[in-house]
């Protein structure tokens, strides 16, 4: 890694930038006709290899947060970047679950015949060549590589800086998978550099080589991208997710449910960032609600109701609604019912994730249905808002835009499609 860091400069960055898209395209073509079996073996070889390699990527890892701690990076972005050998195993066994999921290339979508006798058929077909720029979940190299090659896509990775020993150790794991498979070595590459610069090049697309850009981190990140990309987005945006705790909500249900939304992983964009607790349930719910947060060493920052319940709340601010704190810290409101917290939702939300809970199903598809995040859930913690979670093996990233792809993003999402019309000499008049 370092020796290919220094090959680059900011002379010749545009043309090593240009030479990545042009051998990426190559190998674009080359995937789009590859075989599922070869695919498949590919997958299972990266992930014997990243098990193999465990104590490599764990020695690489060891660097990038020695220089992540130097920096004082707070604990939310030091985990997120930590790998351990459970989120190795994880990884690898992330690539053995894309493995086994159907090949979606190729596959027929709709079929139908015309009066005239055409039969036209909608077929899935692969997007060609992905830039993924990400910050510092090193994982992200494995699922994006993965991911990106079983939907006959090559893929061009960014990873941030504080992130490159640890990706380039899991990279060399996906290469060797690639190899030993037959196919191009090219089809999943690393920026071989942290210049900044490199990511304005990859949002121009690289003269034309580059179909999509993926952007997955914080705020920041995101609105450069969607600011000077000059190829289409798959947005994904801050993960400020909401759980409303209705007024026909189990108490004991409800308590799991946020604690577990809240503070599992708090780094995570699924991550349960403010609790909605409706007027009608607040003298038996809230204050238990609370406390079981505040127990569980999450600080709360509550309106006059929540900090009313407990001395240890601090004071809400305006700032506190529509924040994502990716932290042991969560908003608490009391919003007077459904339709306040569903407008609460709509205007502090990030149409990513959001979750209710209630015993009253008529209220359920009500929130369900009128809000118009990415994900909905019903009696369930936001922290499942993975790909994984939804049986797709994995994901690039929750995509909250409204075009092409929302939700987890996995092998579907990452195929466009084409129809194929078979005729037997029909010529169109007039």
């Amino acid at each position: 890694m370092d020796a290919a860091v220094k090959d680059v400069t900011s002379t010749n960055l545009g043309e090593v930038m240009g030479d990545i898209g042009e051998r990426a395209r190559k190998s674009a073509d080359m995937l789009a006709n590859a075989t599922p079996d070869a695919k498949t073996r590919a997958l299972i070889a990266m992930a014997d290899d990243i098990r193999a390699r465990e104590g490599e990527i764990l020695s690489a890892n060891a660097k990038d947060m020695a220089v992540a701690e130097g920096k004082g990076r707070p604990a939310a972005f030091l985990d997120r970047l930590k790998l351990t050998p459970d989120r190795i195993e994880a990884m690898a066994k992330g690539l053995e679950d894309i493995a086994a999921l159907d090949d979606p290339v190729g596959d027929v979508i709709a079929s139908w015949e015309r009066p005239n006798g055409l039969k036209i058929e909608r077929v899935r077909t692969p997007l060609g060549v992905i830039g993924i720029i990400y910050e510092s979940r090193p994982n992200v190299t494995a699922d994006a590589g993965g991911l990106c090659l079983k939907s006959g896509n090559a893929v061009i990775l960014r990873g941030g800086s504080e992130s490159m020993h640890s990706a380039n150790a899991i990279h060399a794991c996906l290469v060797e998978g690639l190899r030993s498979a037959g196919l191009p070595e090219d089809a999943i590459q690393v920026v071989p550099t942290a210049d900044r610069d490199a990511v304005g090049e990859l949002l121009k697309g690289l003269n034309g080589t580059v179909d999509v850009i993926v952007p997955r981190g914080g705020k920041s990140l995101v609105g450069r991208v969607q600011t000077e990309a000059r190829v289409p987005v798959f947005a994904h945006l801050e993960g400020i997710c909401h759980i409303y705790v209705h007024a026909d909500a189990d108490l004991g249900m409800a308590k799991e449910i946020v604690v577990n939304a809240k503070m599992r992983r708090t780094g995570i964009c699924g991550a349960a960032e403010c609790l909605l607790v409706d007027r009608a349930c607040a003298s038996t719910h809230l204050k238990p609600l609370v406390e079981a947060l505040l127990d569980a060493d999450c600080e709360v920052r509550g309106d006059e109701d929540t900090q009313a319940v407990d001395a240890r709340v601090e004071p809400a601010v305006d700032d506190d609604w529509g924040k994502e704190y990716l932290d042991a810290i969560i908003a608490v409101k009391v919003v007077d019912g459904i339709d306040a917290a569903i407008a609460h939702i709509a205007h502090h939300g990030s149409s990513h994730t959001d979750s209710i809970i209630t015993d009253n199903d008529a209220a359920a598809q009500k929130f369900l249905a009128r809000v118009n995040s990415a994900i909905v859930l019903h009696n369930a913690s936001t922290q499942f808002a993975d790909g994984g979670e939804f049986g797709m093996g994995a994901e690039i990233g929750i995509a909250t835009g409204k075009m092409h792809a929302r939700g987890p993003v996995g092998v579907e999402q990452l195929t466009s499609f084409k129809y194929v019309v078979r005729g037997a000499g029909q010529t169109r008049s007039g």
